[in-house]
């Protein structure tokens, strides 16, 4: 039987989704308490991936499992087994054939701000105390909706077969001291969001006009674009399935 596991972690320890050389990432740290847990090698397929130290608030994963298992006692050993910044949120049953990658329709980000140095943030939310036009910075952020070539913000030297993606969503908000950046899209290229952040909170300090920000946009060149902001504010907070993949329980 094959089954989606939604999970949530903090980043801060980790390398991110897959392992480094030299750093641990989520994936191993599931796959090992999940062989642990069955008495079997269990390889599992995430949605995505996520850089070192980003955080995730919704993602998925597949594994097919041979024996049928109690849910809710089941969670309870997994979790259990697992380091504290790591929660298993729910299981699902699926059809045989469904791809935590490949069957996800849109996935959903969400950068963090604080401009007031807040010690109970910390790790959790970029310290920016610089000003920023949040209305400009949304009018820039508007530009990106819509199926356009991202090369611009992707990571240099990255393997796929093109950079285009979908934009659903970009939009920044404020709340109180605390400045978010949502955005979501069919697709996501290495390091985008972090570089979008950073652009637009360029244009936010006026260091970067609406048109230069159109240009980096139709210019594919990731030198263009602005600094990567830290990953610790960044968020995956949410993914979309289709509903006939999952099975009724």
């Amino acid at each position: 039987m094959r089954y989606f596991f939604e999970i949530a972690y903090n980043g801060k320890n980790y390398a991110g989704w897959q392992s480094q050389h030299n750093a641990i990432g989520v994936q191993s740290i599931l796959e090992d308490a999940l062989s642990k847990l069955l008495r079997e090698e269990i390889k599992i397929v995430g949605s995505g991936r996520t850089d070192t130290g980003v955080h995730c608030k919704q993602q998925y994963f597949h594994v097919d499992i041979e024996n049928e298992f109690d849910t809710p006692h089941f969670l309870q050993r997994l979790n259990s087994f697992l380091p504290k910044d790591i929660f298993i949120a729910s299981v699902h049953k699926v059809k045989p054939d469904a791809s935590a990658r490949y069957n996800a329709t849109e996935r959903s980000y969400r950068y963090s701000i604080t401009r007031k140095k807040n010690p109970f943030l910390d790790g959790l939310a970029w310290y920016h105390f610089k000003q920023a036009d949040v209305a400009l910075m949304n009018k820039a952020a508007g530009m990106l909706i819509g199926s356009h070539d991202f090369e611009c913000f992707s990571k240099v030297k990255t393997d796929v077969n093109h950079f285009m993606c979908d934009i659903k969503k970009a939009e920044w908000k404020e709340h109180g001291d605390q400045l978010e950046f949502t955005i979501s899209a069919n697709r996501f290229l290495r390091g985008m969001v972090r570089s979008i952040v950073g652009t637009l909170l360029d244009v936010g300090s006026g260091k970067t006009s609406l048109k230069e920000f159109q240009h980096i946009l139709s210019s594919r060149d990731r030198k263009k674009a602005g600094a990567n902001v830290p990953p610790y504010g960044l968020y995956l907070i949410k993914v979309k399935y289709p509903s006939h993949i999952f099975l009724k329980e």
